[in-house]
């Protein structure tokens, strides 16, 4: 007898609650996993937990083997590129066998002594998770703000550390998000968040006062509004706060140097327009989506930055999207050049433009499929610019590039023992969705490898928000182990993501969002059809809304694929998007529709959301994971998916779900747990392929 066959799976009780939306009713028999004061819900987390386990038990070894695989392609000790500002060269570096970065620096000259600035693993002491989520220097090199999460909610703390005395000074504030600041080097200025989980308000902290004395400056009120950053300009004389929905955004700033001033709203916001600002010395650059889908760039003088005074330095492109990572514009300012990153058809480049006499040139890069991301120096007056580039076979490097003498040095490439770029291959394909649009996809395998069909491959997608870093051809380390047992690793640029530019998202979002799945099976059907693999030696994987295509699909065309990996899932649309209270709803609304006001969004919604289209049917074997802390998708909707899941599917194949007590949405922390969790996936993947050698 199997050990799957020894021990039923949990079967968490039923407690049916209707609900009716637009005449239409549902019933939910799992709807009470949202409370967390039930006395069943931990019991059965942990049944399900223990469940995992005890299946996964004999795959053991093998996820060890992959654990040491992966373990093994790490350098154990490194550091990154230094970066000089202020008189100190700063850079990170980390240890062996340490899971966490320490940052430091040093002063700029020969043999100066290193100082450690924050040792993150000291921090992390005693916590099952610890993420730093930024931290910053004071002006005057003397004071260090940062921000960690202990438990995975992004709710953060704040401290505050003298770096001439290496004290931890008593400021601590709790609940923020974002940190910045002023060029007094004693003035904070910081978001929190609210009872949803929305940073939504802006504090004023001036050094050794009391938290609950600071200046309120300001808040938004419009619940759609659920992004926001508080960044200071690279010229260090404004800061910029940009709040933002998945339509519209609006900046809100102060001039650095007057902490004491009003801050002032930039250009009022409107609906369905999209501006970022960037500083300049005497002007302000803006990225714009206004007439202009894939973003543009206009300048208007520091002295008048009234929207008549806008005009054009860098045109609208139809065939490249500038590259805005919310809610950030991938756009730097130099004093003699102006960097755009740009993607086009699913590819990343970098675009640079005189700001003397405005002609513009793009880098020359090593591999047309690759990712390029920008490093942010600090240095605003010099001809240098630094970005990171990999490709599908090349890991991460750092590149710096004269901007006058358009010559390329690499800075540091990422060693990975054992790796031989040589022996693999990465190509793009395309094809062709229902409505006749062809989708790229990016491919990575092994050569000498035969389409004969016999390949097992690993589909990953996500698909949604215009996102193009959540789908690049990057390279994945930890995808070795799999290629190296003769799969073929595809990522499929579906519509919904930003891949192929914005337009490419409008194509698959609101009521066009079944194109992002029906994209997906396409891309899978293509790799059957040029025989790279079969539909029983299919495995797909995605998280959060790509957690959502992964079920989606998985609805429509179970027979075409063997395993299903879906995390931090997406995947009880209506009754999410029917909830307000929920941190990301209000703001979801522009990316999914409104199902609480509109009763053509809760039909098509309905048409598509995982836990309601389940059926009596055949299904793949599943793995989902959530994370108990998570704030952006609920712990409950991985439990509850694969609840009805199991209670509804005709086939005897596996239901897992995996949810972590102590985590949020992004997972383990620590750079050895994230890699346990990989080789529990992969292990999950080998061993229901059948390929656990």
């Amino acid at each position: 007898m199997s050990r799957e066959r020894t021990l039923r799976p949990p079967a968490p009780k039923k407690v049916p609650k209707e609900i009716v939306s637009h005449g239409d009713k549902r019933i939910d028999n799992y709807f009470w996993m949202r409370d967390r004061d039930d006395p069943d819900l931990m019991k059965h987390v942990d049944s399900e937990n223990r469940y995992s386990t005890f299946i996964m038990k004999r795959t053991e070894p093998l996820q060890d083997r992959l654990f040491q695989e992966m373990k093994g392609r790490l350098i154990e000790a490194d550091s990154t590129v230094p970066e000089n500002f202020g008189g100190y060269s700063y850079y990170s570096r980390i240890e062996s066998g340490k899971q966490y970065n320490i940052l430091c620096r040093r002063k700029e000259g020969p043999d100066a002594p290193e100082e450690i600035l924050l040792d993150c693993n000291a921090l992390a002491e005693g916590a099952s998770y610890f993420r730093l989520r930024e931290s910053k220097v004071s002006d005057n090199q003397q004071m260090l703000v940062f921000l960690v999460d202990r438990n995975g909610s992004e709710r953060h703390e704040l401290r505050v550390k003298n770096l001439q005395t290496g004290e931890l000074l008593p400021d601590t504030i709790q609940n923020t998000f974002n940190v910045e600041w002023a060029n007094d080097n004693k003035t904070i200025y910081y978001s929190v968040v609210n009872e949803s989980f929305r940073p939504s308000k802006v504090f004023k902290h001036a050094l050794g006062t009391d938290p609950s004395t600071d200046v309120l400056v300001y808040e938004e009120k419009d619940p759609r509004f659920y992004y926001m950053n508080i960044e200071k300009s690279k010229t260090r004389a404004y800061i910029f706060i940009t709040v933002e929905c998945a339509t519209t955004s609006e900046v809100i700033y102060v001039n650095a140097q007057r902490p004491r001033s009003k801050l002032k709203v930039f250009s009022p916001r409107k609906q369905g327009v999209a501006y970022f600002v960037v500083h300049h010395w005497d002007k302000f650059f803006i990225v714009t989506n206004e007439d202009a889908v894939n973003f543009k760039i206009m300048q208007t003088p520091v002295s008048n930055p009234s929207r008549e005074n806008w005009k054009e330095v860098v045109p609208h492109r139809e065939s490249a999207a500038i590259d805005v990572n919310d809610p950030h514009p991938w756009v730097e300012p130099f004093k003699d050049y102006l960097v755009v990153y740009e993607h086009e058809n699913a590819l990343g480049g970098i675009r640079i433009t005189s700001l003397k006499d405005g002609t513009s040139h793009t880098i020359m890069l090593p591999e047309p499929l690759c990712t390029v991301q920008p490093v942010i120096l600090k240095e605003f007056e010099t001809k240098k610019m630094r970005f990171r580039y990999s490709s599908m076979v090349t890991p991460w490097c750092v590149y710096e590039y004269d901007m006058d003498t358009r010559t390329l040095e690499l800075k540091k490439k990422d060693e990975i023992p054992g790796y031989d770029a040589s022996l693999y291959m990465s190509e793009r394909i395309y094809a062709q969705a229902e409505d006749g649009a062809m989708i790229p996809i990016s491919l990575l395998y092994k050569k000498g490898l035969q389409k004969d069909g016999s390949n097992p491959a690993l589909i990953y997608g996500y698909g949604a928000y215009g996102d193009f870093e959540g789908s690049s051809a990057l390279f994945e380390r930890d995808v070795i182990s799999l290629l190296d047992r003769g799969f073929v690793y595809a990522v499929a640029h579906v519509r919904g993501g930003g891949d192929a530019g914005r337009q490419w998202h409008k194509q698959g979002r609101m009521m066009n969002k079944m194109n992002t799945f029906t994209d997906f099976i396409a891309c899978a059907q293509h790799l059957v059809k040029e025989k790279y693999t079969s539909k029983e030696k299919i495995a797909i994987r995605g998280a959060s809304a790509g957690g959502l295509l992964m079920g989606a699909v998985t609805n429509l065309a179970p027979d075409l694929f063997k395993v299903v990996i879906a995390e931090v899932p997406f995947v009880d649309g209506v009754n999410s998007m029917e909830d307000p209270n929920l941190p990301l709803t209000a703001g979801e609304f522009e990316e999914w529709g409104n199902p609480i006001e509109n009763k053509e969004h809760y039909e098509y919604i309905k048409k598509y959301s995982p836990y309601d289209n389940i059926q009596p049917k055949a299904y793949p074997n599943i793995l989902s994971t959530g994370g108990l802390n998570d704030t952006r998708v609920q712990y409950w909707e991985p439990l509850k998916w694969v609840a009805k899941l199991r209670q509804t599917k005709t086939d005897s194949n596996l239901a897992l779900v995996k949810i972590n007590i102590g985590r949020g949405h992004s997972g383990a922390s620590g750079r050895y747990d994230a890699l346990k969790d990989e080789a529990f996936v992969f292990a999950f993947i080998l061993s229901r392929l059948g390929i656990e050698g």
